[in-house]
């Protein structure tokens, strides 16, 4: 058994809630796991770390920087003389991170590990601020060749997820609908317009399903002088590149909103306790892999592999995700999750597995049992703590 360890925590906590995507589970996850596996979970107190996430003018974000990292560097200082502490694991935006302090903390002997998982979505290349960590955790397959080309330490692991113990026991298999839980955008709308389209009984739980036709266009703005459209405009293209900069604008000119009614599928999101039960007690728990950016085609969409991924089969449910690169290495297809790859596949697998509950008892037990097994949390600390040479 793996010794306990001590471990500095920056992911995501606030002092109180802000307005950004569902963001305070990140931390719930990590605590608990560490908890459960007998590492000591250490926070700064005091520090709003989700405040970096806030769309802050660039003064208020390096004077947000400056004070965090500041109160986070003198608590930890006493802390590791109190008594060492074994590594810091931060789950950290480029504009969350402050080099100088990283490079402080590794100063005092303490390794510093970075957890992101949006990497192939917000990058051409690794961010400057990410250079500095001794290792970084990537779940998504398609992220490692980023890495590689700036020659940073990677480890490639699962997305980071804690099943609480009273949502691991077989899932009860019911007559329950065939789910999706998620927010609309712009790819599941079309993905799940044609689904229905061809059939598909799919409950659709989440904000956005139950409005008209939805427009994608950016939200409202302060205005801004040319000189700071254009910076802005300039950033975007350095980020996602030119072609992404006029596919962006091409697209908001020419594409309207799609006209379909999702509201007879569409059922409130599940929040809290409801969460897990919404996942486990569906007849097939849908995963969507695919999302929207302006990098790629719209009828081409790009993939990797999200959350739910590992969450879904983690708590028992009998899962159909999206194909995508390195999905056949958290799971067998056919064995332990089913797969599509369109929406005519989609209607497909569905059809075939309710109709056969013996096979989704099958794919419930096996999923989850790889998951508990293998994608765990704290099996994820146990191979950071071997990469730092922290031992056994």
């Amino acid at each position: 058994m793996s010794r306990s360890l001590r471990i500095f925590l920056c992911c995501q906590q606030d002092l109180r809630p802000h307005a950004v995507p569902a963001y305070r589970f990140w931390a719930e996850y990590f605590r608990a796991a560490f908890a459960e596996a007998g590492h000591t979970c250490l926070e700064a107190p005091g520090c709003d770390w989700a405040e970096g996430l806030v769309a802050l003018d660039d003064a208020a974000a390096e004077a947000w920087r400056v004070r965090t990292w500041n109160q986070a560097l003198d608590w930890l200082r006493r802390e590791h003389a109190r008594q060492p502490i074994d590594f810091f694991l931060g789950y950290l935006f480029p504009r969350q991170v402050m080099p100088a302090a990283i490079a402080e903390i590794r100063a005092l002997g303490i390794p510093c590990v970075n957890f992101f998982c949006d990497n192939v979505r917000e990058f051409r290349r690794v961010p400057a601020e990410f250079h500095g960590f001794d290792l970084h955790w990537v779940p998504e397959h398609k992220a490692l060749p980023l890495y590689a080309l700036d020659r940073l330490p990677v480890l490639h692991a699962p997305m980071a997820c804690w099943v609480p113990p009273t949502q691991r026991a077989p899932a009860p298999l019911g007559a329950g609908a065939v789910t999706f839980v998620g927010t609309r955008d712009e790819q599941r709308e079309r993905l799940f317009a044609e689904a229905i389209t061809r059939g598909l009984p799919v409950e659709l739980r989440g904000s956005g399903w139950e409005s008209p036709a939805t427009a994608y266009a950016s939200p409202p703005t302060r205005a801004r002088n040319p000189v700071e459209l254009l910076s802005r405009q300039v950033a975007f293209g350095l980020q996602y590149g030119c072609v992404a900069l006029i596919r962006k604008h091409t697209r908001a000119l020419r594409q309207a909103p799609l006209d379909f009614d999702f509201a007879p599928h569409a059922r409130p999101a599940p929040f809290g306790d409801a969460y897990w039960p919404a996942l486990r007690e569906s007849i097939v728990c849908l995963g969507v892999n695919r999302y929207p950016s302006p990098r790629f085609p719209f009828d081409r969409p790009d993939t990797y592999s999200r959350l739910r991924d590992i969450e879904a089969p983690m708590a028992g449910a009998c899962y159909l995700t999206e194909w995508t690169e390195g999905l056949d290495l958290l799971y067998e297809p056919g064995v332990e999750i089913e797969t599509y790859r369109d929406a005519e596949e989609l209607c497909a697998q569905c059809d075939a597995l309710t109709s056969d509950a013996p096979r989704r008892a099958r794919l419930r037990l096996a999923g989850q049992r790889r998951a508990l097994a293998d994608h765990t949390i704290a099996k994820t600390i146990a191979r950071v703590a071997s990469r730092l040479g922290l031992g056994a």
